[in-house]
């Protein structure tokens, strides 16, 4: 196990190398002019060239990579064209918030959509079979920002029931600890502070977890049918077992592995995906910064939140993988 994981965390280097290539390429391909965008529309040719000069970016392509990539080695990812802060200094806040915007819309997909597909699959082809996989197919399809500015337009304007944007009400204070605002109400005592971060953190999550809720219902559906379908399953109703000991104690329980995959895959996919719904609901993560960085065209931010988008994907999956040892012991890793 110890030599897989040394090699999985070897293979990181490689991926890093070719995503951060593929991402300095395409965005110096991007449409727009960095310095014309830092200094307005009405900036003078001079100045255009000053500000090029300032941030390397008249030089060639594969020797502006090169010194990226040099940088980058060494723990620096430049300075923000907007903020001239370290780019590192300006992720590290905001990146607890979209980590606590990614447990909340995983919690949701778990809670919901192990459930209904299990639910389904127990009973298939039936009224709650097809309510279910019609729910999966909604959330599959439905686009996040219509569906969150339905939900803002519902629960905040019309019902009144749930904030709108934000992290925290105005008017609620809290000492930071861990960044994750309903943690840090939490470990602080304050539970004012974590009810009001629970009730802004409703709408978000619901959301973010659409889509990944759709996918865990639909996997969790094929792995039990699938698992249903076995001679194991068979013999414990032939030894009397009752019908939910073994849905649960025998069929879910061989079913979870395809079903970790994709939650894994989900995770990652929550933590890059979240711009939109970062966007929507104003919240101060690391997706609404790169909105805001893509439209001003900085290119040390955009880079830092690739690559940092990639690492994240792959520590996700490396550790789904190692799970797997745990959830089935016929696998064993060379």
């Amino acid at each position: 196990m110890g030599r897989y994981i040394l090699r999985r965390a070897a293979a990181l280097i490689p991926i890093l190398f070719g995503v951060s290539a593929a991402a300095f390429l395409l965005i110096h391909l991007l449409p727009g002019d960095p310095a014309t965008v830092y200094l307005g529309e009405h900036a003078t040719a001079e100045s255009i060239a000053r500000v090029q000069h300032e941030f390397g970016l008249d030089r060639p392509l594969p020797v502006q990579y090169g010194i990226y990539l040099w940088h980058a080695v060494r723990g620096d990812f430049g300075e923000s064209l907007d903020s001239h802060r370290p780019v590192i200094a300006e992720f590290l806040p905001r990146f607890p918030a979209t980590v606590e915007l990614t447990l909340g819309a995983i919690t949701v997909a778990l809670v919901v959509g192990i459930p209904v597909g299990v639910l389904s699959a127990a009973r298939p082809n039936s009224v709650l079979d097809r309510l279910g996989m019609g729910l999966a197919l909604t959330g599959v399809s439905l686009p996040v920002f219509w569906l969150g500015l339905m939900l803002v337009y519902v629960f905040s304007v019309y019902l009144h029931v749930l904030p709108t944007a934000g992290q925290l009400g105005v008017n609620t204070s809290l000492t930071p600890l861990t960044r994750i605002v309903a943690l840090d109400g939490l470990l602080t005592g304050n539970l004012a502070a974590a009810g009001d971060a629970l009730r802004h953190l409703v709408l978000p999550s619901i959301t973010l977890s659409s889509y990944s809720l759709a996918i865990i219902a639909r996997m969790t559906r094929a792995a039990m049918l699938d698992a249903l379908h076995q001679d194991y399953v068979r013999t414990a109703y032939a030894k009397g077992l009752a019908g939910r000991a073994v849905v649960i104690g025998h069929g879910l329980r061989n079913a979870l592995l395809p079903v970790v995959t994709v939650v894994g895959l989900q995770v990652g996919s929550l933590l890059t995906g979240a711009i939109l719904t970062e966007t929507i609901f104003s919240w101060p993560g690391v997706g609404r910064y790169m909105y805001d960085s893509i439209l001003f065209r900085d290119y040390p931010v955009i880079l830092a939140g690739i690559l940092l988008f990639s690492v994240v994907f792959v520590l996700v999956n490396l550790v789904v993988d190692v799970l797997y040892a745990f959830l089935d012991p016929r696998i064993r890793y060379a």
